[in-house]
């Protein structure tokens, strides 16, 4: 914009700038773009805090809160969530929607503390599996699988994980050990774990009356609660028989 321009022009043209900005940031939204929506508001709104900006850095920041809760990143969930409660009063909402999704998002936190707390009362050994599963889990998510369920049981016995990918269901036990001293994770699940898992596969496959292509995987996890780099093993297509 040449500079010779009137400054009401000069402004005019800034402000259809910064529209086309949060423009884009919702269209990242729409696409499911969440962490690139996520960087580009925060750039913007360091510098535009209008009611704009705020309304796109609010929504996106509500994504990403959701995605952490998801990703079981809960430390970093809460501080999302208290930089959100520090904006909200600059946020407009007129239909009142702002208000109702941060109330959601303060659930859905307090339920997450609840599991939290609930996890340390369990003893030692159990705490070691279900984090395992929670190490599989986002495994699993980060090569694009969808979960569909955590420990389905059918009478006694239980399938760790029911994920999807690519129109396939994959059964998922998970074997978790804090480290190789004793039996290897993967020759734990033994014959009669896998006749026990094939019984379990089968009720599953036909209370969904699911008729489609489907496979069992072993994901291996070595280490110890909280641990930052958990030795992870992926075994894809085992044979049950």
């Amino acid at each position: 914009m040449p500079k010779a321009y009137p400054v009401q022009i000069r402004a005019a043209y800034a402000l259809l700038i910064r529209e086309m900005t949060v423009n884009e940031v919702f269209l990242l939204r729409k696409q499911g773009r969440i962490e690139e929506a996520y960087d580009a508001i925060r750039m913007l709104y360091a510098n535009d805090k209008g009611a704009e900006t705020s309304l796109a850095m609010f929504w996106t920041a509500t994504d990403i809160l959701k995605k952490r809760l998801n990703e079981k990143k809960i430390v970093e969930a809460k501080k999302i969530y208290l930089a959100i409660e520090r904006m909200l009063p600059h946020v407009p909402d007129e239909k009142g929607w702002v208000k109702k999704s941060f109330e959601h998002s303060k659930i859905l936190l307090g339920k997450e503390d609840t599991r939290c707390e609930a996890i340390d009362k369990v003893p030692v050994h159990m705490q070691t599996g279900l984090w395992g599963e929670e190490i599989a889990s986002a495994c699993l998510r980060e090569k694009g699988y969808i979960i569909l369920e955590r420990n389905w049981h059918s009478n006694h016995r239980d399938i760790d994980i029911i994920a999807k990918k690519d129109d396939e269901i994959v059964f998922v036990e998970v074997k978790t050990r804090r480290n190789r001293d004793f039996t290897d994770p993967i020759q734990a699940v033994n014959y009669k774990k896998r006749n026990n898992l094939r019984l379990a596969i089968n009720h599953y496959i036909k209370y969904r009356k699911y008729d489609g292509k489907w496979h069992f995987d072993i994901i291996s996890v070595i280490g110890t609660i909280g641990c930052a780099h958990p030795e992870i093993e992926h075994l894809e297509d085992i044979p049950l028989f």
